[in-house]
């Protein structure tokens, strides 16, 4: 992930790098037609060849062999869609126009693999570019705004074998377009050892939640109390001098500003609720799917939450810890009323009479503590691992316009090779 492998031309010289850089449309640059793969028939599933379908096309880095389901076939058909390293494969169809055209290669050694009708594939001529580089090309910002420019939407949105193959490709010295493909997977292989280090602290974390709360539970080394004994309810309004804030899933409770998403929230806020720092808000109609946050804000949300006032035998970051567990995710589910999940509701006065484990307070403290170092971890890796993505977007954008170009000695290493 070294930038000084680059070297920033100026101005006045980019319009040379364009005209030293062919202009290739992708059908061009294939050793095989563009097509579609073998249909999926669920007669045939079960036994047979191994099978890409649309969900191994979103395995991070590439594609993996592993665990893949199987088709039976006829050799004839195995031999027209047999799967060959380098191959790049495209999803024909998404709900969404931003998920059209996902790619991904295959890099391992295949073993009697081929690929679903669901899934295009395209086989890079190696004489003419490089399959790595045409991997990260495809899903530059160029390309990915051409796919979704001539995609189709019906009921879902879709693309043909046509428009695919038309997409025109920026096309530098093969030496070029190596140096290019091994820089940028360099920060591949960055995300992708943060992201294996996050599943891994995610699942160390899972851990200390059963060992610290779950399991003392069970065991009944706890007492337990309807939270009606532990909690109030803030029903506090008319206070739309305070900031807006929302209740997220993943991110706690931050402003709305930040969430990223269209504002829907009244004009009219005078019946918003007061939430203050140390409070716990929950959705009124999702906490059943355990959407509850400790708020570290003083602000209003909307009257769609509950705003919970933990009691003074209480440390407000461990309740926010116990409501996220499945244990009591199940036991918010269980009080939760409503004739579908459409409209199923956990109000305050059902709420009280769940129940809940009460460890001491010193023990709760200790506890959060435990738990919220562990949590920072995670999050301080998430943030790498975006940060990694961010400079990587970055560099596509570069790189794969000709803007920066890989040094002459690096490129060296890559002639004749």
């Amino acid at each position: 992930m070294n930038n000084s492998l680059l070297k920033q031309p100026d101005k006045d010289i980019m319009a040379d790098y364009a005209e030293m850089w062919e202009i290739k449309k992708l059908k061009d640059l294939t050793s095989i037609r563009i097509s579609n793969g073998a249909f999926n028939d669920p007669n045939k599933t079960g036994n047979g060849y191994k099978l890409i379908n649309v969900k191994n096309l979103y395995n991070e880095p590439h594609i993996n062999a592993s665990g893949l389901s199987l088709l039976n076939i006829s050799e004839k058909e195995f031999e027209r869609y047999k799967v060959k390293k380098g191959d790049l494969f495209f999803t024909r169809s998404s709900l969404k126009a931003e998920g059209i055209a996902h790619c991904n290669i295959f890099t391992e050694i295949p073993d009697d693999i081929i690929y679903e009708c669901h899934i295009m594939r395209i086989r890079p001529d190696e004489e003419i570019i490089d399959p790595f580089y045409l991997f990260h090309f495809c899903k530059s910002f160029h390309a990915r705004k051409y796919f979704i420019r001539h995609s189709k939407v019906a009921t879902m949105t879709t693309i043909d074998q046509n428009d695919l193959g038309n997409l025109p490709v920026l096309l530098p010295p093969i030496p070029e377009q190596k140096a290019i493909a091994d820089l940028l997977s360099t920060w591949d292989d960055a995300i992708e050892k943060t992201e294996r280090l996050i599943e891994a602290k995610g699942n160390v974390f899972k851990k200390l939640i059963n060992d610290l709360i779950y399991i003392p539970t069970v065991n009944g080394k706890w007492e337990e109390l309807k939270m009606k004994f532990l909690f109030s309810e803030r029903k506090e309004s008319k206070r739309d001098d305070l900031p807006l804030l929302a209740i997220t899933e993943n991110e706690g409770i931050i402003p709305r500003e930040n969430t990223n998403r269209k504002d829907t929230s009244n004009k009219d806020k005078s019946k918003y609720l007061r939430i203050c720092p140390g409070d716990i808000g929950y959705n009124t109609m999702r906490m059943w799917q355990g959407v509850s946050a400790l708020s570290m804000f003083e602000g209003i949300i909307s009257p769609a939450y509950t705003v919970c006032i933990p009691g003074k035998k209480l440390s407000p970051q461990f309740i926010s810890y116990l409501f996220k567990t499945p244990f009591m995710i199940h036991r918010f589910y269980r009080y939760s009323q409503g004739l579908t999940s459409d409209t199923w509701n956990l109000k305050y006065s059902n709420f009280c009479e769940i129940k809940m484990p009460l460890p001491s307070l010193p023990e709760q403290q200790q506890i959060a503590e435990t738990l919220s170092t562990a949590q920072q971890e995670i999050d301080l890796l998430k943030k790498l691992a975006e940060k990694y993505k961010e400079q990587k977007r970055g560099l596509m954008q570069k790189l794969l316009t000709g803007e920066w170009r890989v040094k002459s000695e690096i490129l060296n290493q890559y002639k004749g090779a």
